[in-house]
């Protein structure tokens, strides 16, 4: 493009990275650096190099006699998913991987507290708006996903020399009323041109 300069600010590394979960509809933050409005929680810890945020167009195309190339290519339909890994057990997370869920609690014949959680039945899963966000240096980015769903089996690594991760596996929802997802960020490189 013309004008374009080879700038080193404009390279990002992610130094922290954080996903955030609630329901669907839950008020999304207004801008890349406020408190994250009520509603919202933190997944805590994740691994350091598995959070992946995919998009994933499909396309066809139009093959004519008169070319060698195709004609005309459109768009067929959209896909975009998000992958992390999460450290931290804890009920609210088993239920945003298993997509749903309930946690009761369960009295022990000692008497302490014990808690079951029972994954989703068919047709049983629930939505939740997800936020990832990217921090580097003052530079702040966040990916907001109002509508997604946990849509891959979860396998667990049980192994007594390693930590036990969940996988967060998320597709993104879409619909009319909405953007799918959007990004948020004070980065002065996404200021508009003109």
């Amino acid at each position: 493009m013309a004008g374009e300069t080879a700038n080193n600010n404009e390279i990002v590394i992610p130094s922290i990275t954080r996903v955030w979960l609630a329901l669907v509809g839950t008020a999304a933050p207004a801008d890349a650096t406020v408190a994250m409005p009520a509603g919202w929680r933190a997944v805590g810890l994740t691994t350091e190099d598995s959070l992946k945020f995919n998009s994933e167009p499909n396309f066809e195309q139009v093959r004519s006699a008169q070319s060698s190339y195709p004609t005309r290519t459109f768009q067929t339909q959209d896909a975009s998913t998000v992958e992390v890994d999460l450290q931290q057990w804890s009920g609210e997370n088993f239920r945003a991987v298993y997509g749903g869920g309930e946690i009761t609690e369960v009295t022990a014949a000692d008497t302490t507290k014990h808690y079951r959680f029972t994954p989703p039945r068919m047709g049983g899963r629930t939505e939740i708006a997800a936020c990832i966000e990217v921090i580097d240096g003052g530079k702040h980015y966040r990916y907001m996903i109002p509508r997604s769903m946990q849509m891959e089996g979860v396998s667990k690594d049980l192994a007594k020399t390693k930590e036990s991760i969940l996988p967060l596996r998320l597709a993104v929802q879409g619909g009319d009323e909405t953007d799918a997802w959007y990004v948020i960020t004070n980065d002065p490189a996404f200021a508009p041109v003109g």
